[in-house]
């Protein structure tokens, strides 16, 4: 008897041991949101998840055994949209865009582009937006910027809901505070439109950095690193400014 009472103490020891290292840990996945709220770093859903995790980053850990934690599930399945968080209340998380759909049948869907998530009370909400573009409802592969005015501003993306996929270089504004959303049309010659990087300026500029364009020949090109886009989001203008590579001499003899 011994031998098999050992035999089911591993098993059982095992299965346990094995259960406590692999819980609490996402499954591989792309194209999720991410946003830092206080001392946890949250991601939202990415490939066909409608998972919330957190990562807890108030001390120190093992980056071989980070501290997951799993939230509140999303209303729908999510990925290549983006999020921010309102400087308004430091716990509300926006997410904006990108591709949904019910997990439940997989079918994707086009009714809003807009959810409210709160970090405080792991609840979600859809607010109802005044002026809201129904253009905007399958735009992915964006990133969102917000102003400490609660002014969230969306430039481009792709659409996800026809057979000809169609680039956008408009900016759209959501204000938190008031729910209203606006869109501004650029001319055709702004360069960045898809799959940038965006990131607000001390002084209220957005540069946009990278990213891919079309060309009025439909020619999909990549964006020249050398050449950044600037939104001034007090005055709501556009301009370029062009980087200039500049050689660094070192003199071997300094000390």
């Amino acid at each position: 008897m011994k031998p098999l009472y050992y035999t089911l103490f591993l098993v059982i020891f095992s299965s346990v041991h094995y259960f406590v290292i692999c819980q609490n840990v996402p499954s591989s996945r792309s194209s999720q949101a991410s946003t830092l709220v206080g001392t946890r770093l949250y991601f939202f859903g990415g490939g066909a998840s409608t998972e919330v995790w957190y990562l807890d980053l108030s001390n120190s850990f093992n980056i071989s055994t980070p501290p997951w934690h799993n939230d509140i599930v999303m209303p729908v399945g999510y990925s290549f949209g983006t999020s921010c968080l309102s400087p308004i209340d430091n716990s509300t998380i926006y997410l904006i865009g990108g591709r949904t759909w019910m997990a439940n049948t997989g079918n994707y869907l086009y009714l809003t582009s807009v959810y409210k998530f709160n970090s405080k009370t792991s609840q979600w909400t859809t607010p109802t937006i005044n002026n809201f573009n129904y253009n905007f409802t399958t735009r992915n592969e964006i990133q969102a910027v917000i102003n400490n005015n609660g002014k969230i501003f969306v430039f481009g993306g792709t659409n996800f809901n026809s057979q000809t996929i169609l680039y956008y270089n408009d900016m759209n504004v959501l204000d938190i505070t008031t729910m209203t959303w606006s869109t501004l049309n650029q001319s055709q010659s702004y360069i960045t439109n898809v799959d940038y990087t965006a990131t607000l300026l001390p002084n209220g500029n957005i540069a946009y950095v990278g990213g891919r364009s079309i060309s009025s020949s439909k020619v999909v090109n990549i964006t020249d690193m050398a050449k950044i886009q600037i939104f001034d989001t007090k005055s709501y203008t556009w301009s370029i400014k062009v980087m200039y590579t500049i050689n660094i001499i070192s003199d071997n003899n300094y000390t």
